[in-house]
Parts: structure tokens; C-alpha cells; sequence
């Protein structure tokens, strides 16, 4: 699935945020806004799923350690929520292993805590890891 053909679901996405965003502003814990969101995307009718646990291997063999993406929408973009004053380059690290684990192309990274605005933003995974069976 190319990232292009994601964007009318990124689009989709990101009216839900906005949303919560304006209606709850900023300064709650992230697990509200989790919660609002989901109770959005509902509204929407768009397809997510929560906290799905995601395995890790290695050689073949799977891992004790676990990953859990916040969201998985249209089962095509992983989503991670934030509450934080600004994002980080550790945030974007922590999206960045999310794709790389679940093998999808199209992340977001949406933090409520940001003064005056949401902060967001789309993350492409540039090398589709089809030859590379790392997560």
C-alpha cells in the first residue's frame, strides 16, 4: 500500500483530534484524551482498534517484550497519542519502531498537551521493510 493512498484516511483521522482538541483543550492526562478519541472515531465511523499488543521476534523466535501502539485506524495507520508541552525526537523514535513492527507505511503522532494548538505529525516510513524480517 503506497503512502499516498492514505492520506484520504489520514485526513479522515485527523478531524477526530482536532475535535477532542477543541472541545477538551489542553492539559488533561493522555488517557482522557485516549478515551475522547475513541468515543470520536466511533462517532465517525471509523475503524480502530485499541492497544492491540504487537509480538517482537527474533530469529524466528517471539519475544517477552511486547509493543502498544495508543491506536490502529482503518487497520492501515498506526497512531500514537501524546500529552506532553512539545514533542520529542523520542516520540517520533517510539512511532518510528511502531511502523517498522506492524510493517505499515503511514504513522501520526498527536499530542494534546500543546498550548493554542494540537501538535501533530504524519510520519512516512521511507524503506517498506518487504526484504527485511526485523521487527
Amino acid at each position: 500500500m503506497k503512502p499516498e493512498v492514505l492520506k484520504e484516511e489520514g485526513y479522515r483521522l485527523m478531524g477526530a483530534p482536532f475535535e477532542v482538541y477543541n472541545d477538551r483543550g489542553y492539559g488533561m492526562a493522555e488517557e482522557i484524551y485516549q478515551e475522547c478519541l475513541e468515543l470520536e472515531l466511533g462517532f465517525r465511523g471509523i475503524p480502530f482498534a485499541a492497544k492491540r499488543e504487537i509480538a517482537c521476534t527474533y530469529k524466528g523466535r517471539e519475544l517477552k517484550k511486547r509493543y502498544l501502539p495508543d491506536l490502529e485506524v482503518f487497520g492501515s495507520l498506526v497512531v500514537e497519542l501524546k500529552a506532553v508541552t512539545a514533542l520529542a525526537s523520542e516520540h517520533e523514535a517510539q512511532l518510528f519502531n511502531y511502523l517498522r513492527i506492524t510493517r505499515r507505511p503511514v504513522g501520526y503522532l498527536i499530542n494534546f498537551g500543546h498550548a493554542g494548538n494540537l501538535e501533530w505529525k504524519r510520519m512516512i516510513l521511507s524503506e517498506f521493510i518487504a526484504s527485511d524480517q526485523r521487527p
